[in-house]
């Protein structure tokens, strides 16, 4: 059992894109759930749209890194406003009913023969990374890095410019969630009736917090093709149950929670993962390699389940949140 490896893959995850991309969709998640009350079981809708918005921008009309950006956010505030506007007035397991239907249409949609000469349909997209790629001012040959990050320039491009927008996406809503408006959405939280009471617009505040938190989403959906091609398979409900777990576990109403919850989910991931492959090999569990792969989420189903049993308001939470959330 070669330990040092197993423990070097898991540090990995520490900041690989996949990681930032998960705590970027957590954060949104954050302004939803944990800050405005909204239960958005779609997240995995908003990050399909962010990568099939971006790939599709420049792969089929040529649009710049910046353009596809562009068009991948304005998907996403479409989408917000497609189902926001039937169901915001409504009781909120409206939302919940409605997003986590259109999440699915919306990977059904990309995955259907209708639009393979877009889509890709079920292989999906690639050789869209280019235009990224040239806008890096790495240049070396080989890999560097310290320690187990050991990374091309490529990657390490990926990694800075996915952990930049998470720190900028962090300080974007801490300070928001100082403001007046941030206070107004934790009163919509606690009791949207007496913020309506105040003379607050509810509908306005709600629908902003969910286009804010859906745009995270679409961001965290490019970031999260960067390593990687656009496959629709990604993007099915339980994606959307994941960012849930990462975000319950870090602390619901947190702005670092998303973050540190990520971190850890992906590092439990990573060595389980590893444990449980080195296991067959040596013969220490007799199951086969696919049985593993099933058995690496159970284990980390395991983990996170004592870390909520004992610290239950979420690694970085507190009893406040915990109300809310109960």
């Amino acid at each position: 059992m070669d330990w040092g490896q197993i423990f070097s893959n898991a540090a990995v995850e520490l900041i690989s894109p996949t990681t930032a991309a998960y705590a970027l969709a957590a954060l949104g998640l954050a302004i939803h759930f944990g800050y405005t009350g909204l239960l958005n079981f779609g997240q995995a809708g908003f990050m399909a749209l962010g990568a099939y918005g971006y790939a599709i921008s420049i792969l089929t009309f040529g649009f710049p890194v910046w353009g596809a950006v562009l068009v991948g956010i304005g998907a996403s505030v479409i989408f917000a406003l497609i189902l926001g506007v039937p169901t915001l007035r409504l009781r909120a397991d409206y939302l919940a009913i409605v997003t986590i239907a259109a999440a699915e249409i919306v990977r059904l949609l990309f995955t259907t023969n209708t639009f393979v000469a877009v889509t890709g349909s079920a292989n999906g997209l690639s050789e869209y990374k280019d235009g990224f790629r040239a806008l890096n001012p790495l240049h070396f040959e080989g890999t560097a890095g310290f320690g187990p990050w050991q990374h091309s320039a490529n990657d390490w491009w990926v990694i800075i410019v996915s952990w930049t927008v998470v720190a900028l996406a962090c300080l974007f809503t801490w300070s928001l969630m100082r403001s007046p408006w941030g206070r107004v959405l934790k009163g919509i939280r606690e009791d949207e009736d007496a913020v309506r009471a105040l003379g607050k617009n509810v509908y306005s505040y709600k629908m902003q917090s969910l286009i804010l938190g859906g745009v995270f989403g679409t961001l965290a959906g490019m970031i999260f093709i960067m390593p990687r091609a656009v496959i629709p398979a990604h993007y099915a409900t339980s994606l959307t149950f994941f960012i849930y777990a990462i975000l319950l576990l870090g602390g619901a109403a947190t702005i670092l929670g998303p973050v540190v919850g990520s971190m850890l989910f992906w590092v439990l991931l990573s060595f389980f993962s590893g444990f449980v492959a080195r296991a067959v090999e040596v013969g220490w569990l007799d199951i086969t390699q696919v049985q593993g792969g099933q058995l690496r989420f159970i284990l980390v189903g395991v983990a996170i389940m004592l870390i909520v049993i004992f610290r239950p308001q979420g690694l970085l939470g507190n009893k406040k949140e915990l109300a809310f959330v109960k």
